[in-house]
C-alpha cells in the first residue's frame, strides 16, 4: 500500500495534510537528513577556516560547491542516504560516506577524512535539530500564531464598546465588555510569547562524551571550546551549551517546549469559552451552501473548529509534555532515549499547527447576537447591587451590604423598576439617588 493522505497512518499526514505540509522543511526524514548535511559542510568549512594544517591547501573557492550539496538537497539525495544506511546501519554514517562520495566527485578526495572529524553522531544531531526547531518556528509557528493574534486584536477592536455580563462560577456577576474579554487572552499569548522568545535554541557540540578528546589528542595547541562556541554560536546561530555529556542536556528544550505548551493552554482556554458563548447563543456561525451541521438535528451549526482545535492542543501537549520531561533525563552519560523521542518533535507543532487554523476558522465563523447580550443584562440587573452598594459605602450608609442582600436573596424579580423602587427608599440626597438611578447592567461596565 502506497502513502498518501488515504493511508496515512497519522492524520497529520492524512486528513490534516494540508495543514501541516509547511512543517515536512523542517520535521520530515529527509528535513533532518538535510540539516545533518548541513551541519557536517558547515563544520568542515569551519575546519578549513582554522585552518587546520592539513587543511591549509583546500581552496576555499570550492566552499560553495560543497553548500550546494544542502541548498540543492532534494529527495535523490535524502533516497541515497538512505540506501546507504541500510549497508552501514547508522544514519548520521551514512551522511558522512554520502558527502566523501560528492568529495570525489568534486576532485576533493585528499580531504574527505576531515569530514565527522574528531565527532559523534550527536554533535550533529544535536546541532541538527534545534537548529530545525528553531527555523521551524521562525518560518512556520510564528505565522500562525501572528496570525491567530492579529485576528484577535481586530475582534477586541470591534467589539470593544459590547457590554456583556460576567459569568463567576458559571453564575451572573459584574457586567463586562466582550472587547475586554478577548484582550485579556491576547494579553496573556504576549506575555507567554515574549517567554518563548527568552528561550535560547541549545546545541552541543564537543565530541564523544563532550570533553573534545579526539579533538585535543590531535590537536592539542588549538582552544576547541572556543572554537565549537564560535561555530555553533557563530555559524549556525544556536547556543553552546557546555560541558555536556555525550548529548545535550535538552533542559533549553524543555523549556521550549514548556512555553509552547502554555501558549497552547491559554488557546484552550479561549476554545472553551467561546464554544460556551455559541452554546448560550451570543454567537450565531456562518455556514458555507451545501454545508451540514449535525447529520441528524438539520437545525444545527456545531462549533466544531472550536472543539477541533481543543481535541489537537490536548495532542500537542501531551506530546510536549513527554518531550519536555523526558529529554532532559538521561542515563549517566547518555542513552538512546533522547533519539528515541525527539523522532516526533515535529507531532505536536503538527497538532499545534492545526489547532491555530482550526481556532481562527471558528473565530472567522463568528456573527454577534447583540440581541442576547442585551438580552441576559436586561434580566439580571440585580448584578448592579454591588455599584449601588459601593457608593452607599461612599457616602457612609449604614449596613449598606445588608441592605441590598435583602433586596437581592428574595424570590421576586430584580428589574429596573424594583431597583428604582429601592433607591427612592434610601436616605440619601435626591443627586445621590439620580446617581444610583443611573447605572444599569449595560454601562456598569468597567474600565
Amino acid at each position: 500500500m502506497s502513502l498518501n493522505p488515504l493511508t496515512a497512518i497519522s492524520p497529520i499526514d492524512g486528513r490534516y495534510r494540508s495543514k501541516t505540509e509547511s512543517l515536512s522543511d523542517y520535521f520530515s526524514e529527509e528535513a533532518l537528513i538535510k540539516y545533518r548535511v548541513l551541519v557536517e559542510i558547515e563544520y568542515f568549512i569551519a575546519l578549513c577556516e582554522i585552518p587546520l594544517p592539513q587543511l591549509k591547501a583546500f581552496d576555499s573557492s570550492k566552499f560553495d560547491a560543497l553548500r550546494e550539496l544542502y541548498n540543492n538537497f532534494d529527495s535523490a539525495d535524502a533516497q541515497e542516504i538512505k540506501d546507504i544506511e541500510k549497508v552501514t546501519n547508522h544514519d548520521v554514517k551514512a551522511v558522512e560516506y554520502f558527502i566523501k562520495k560528492a568529495f570525489d566527485k568534486l576532485g576533493l578526495s585528499e580531504f574527505k577524512e576531515f569530514i565527522h572529524f574528531g565527532l559523534t553522531s550527536q554533535d550533529i544531531n544535536n546541532t541538527a535539530i534545534p537548529l530545525s526547531i528553531k527555523e521551524a518556528m521562525n518560518d512556520v509557528y510564528v505565522s500562525g500564531y501572528l496570525e491567530l493574534l492579529k485576528k484577535l486584536e481586530e475582534l477586541a477592536t470591534e467589539w470593544e464598546d459590547v457590554p456583556m455580563l460576567a459569568r463567576t462560577h458559571g453564575q451572573p456577576a459584574s457586567p463586562t465588555r466582550l472587547g475586554k474579554e478577548i484582550e485579556v487572552f491576547i494579553e496573556r499569548l504576549k506575555e507567554q510569547f515574549n517567554l518563548l522568545n527568552d528561550v535560547p535554541s541549545a546545541a552541543k557540540f564537543g565530541g564523544a562524551t563532550g570533553n573534545y578528546n579526539a579533538h585535543k589528542v590531535a590537536y592539542p595547541t588549538i582552544d576547541w571550546k572556543a572554537f565549537g562556541q564560535q561555530f555553533v554560536q557563530q555559524k549556525l546561530g544556536l547556543h553552546h551549551s557546555f560541558p555536556t555529556t555525550q548529548i545535550e542536556h535538552y533542559d533549553h528544550m524543555a523549556a521550549l517546549f514548556d512555553a509552547l505548551k502554555r501558549i497552547n493552554t491559554i488557546i484552550l482556554d479561549l476554545d472553551r469559552d467561546f464554544w460556551t458563548y455559541v452554546s448560550m447563543d451570543y454567537f450565531k456561525q456562518k455556514i458555507k451552501k451545501g454545508e451540514v451541521g449535525s447529520s441528524a438535528m438539520p437545525h444545527k451549526v456545531n462549533p466544531i473548529d472550536f472543539e477541533n482545535s481543543e481535541g489537537n492542543l490536548g495532542i500537542a501537549n501531551a506530546v510536549f509534555e513527554h518531550l519536555a520531561s523526558k529529554l532532559p533525563v538521561s542515563r549517566l552519560q547518555r542513552d538512546l532515549t533522547d533519539s528515541t523521542v525527539l523522532r516526533n518533535v515535529g507531532v505536536p507543532f503538527a497538532h499545534t499547527l492545526i489547532a491555530f487554523q482550526s481556532t481562527l476558522k471558528g473565530l472567522n465563523k463568528l456573527l454577534l447576537n447583540r440581541e442576547k447580550f442585551e438580552k441576559d443584562l436586561e434580566n439580571n440587573w440585580a448584578v448592579v447591587a454591588e455599584a449601588i452598594q459601593t457608593i452607599l459605602r461612599r457616602e457612609g450608609y449604614p449596613n449598606p451590604y445588608e441592605a441590598l442582600k435583602g433586596l437581592t436573596r428574595t424570590n421576586e424579580a430584580i428589574n429596573q423598576t424594583s431597583i428604582s423602587s429601592f433607591i427612592d427608599t434610601l436616605e440619601v440626597s435626591e443627586d445621590i439617588k439620580a446617581e444610583l438611578k443611573a447605572i444599569s447592567p449595560s454601562n456598569y461596565t468597567g474600565i
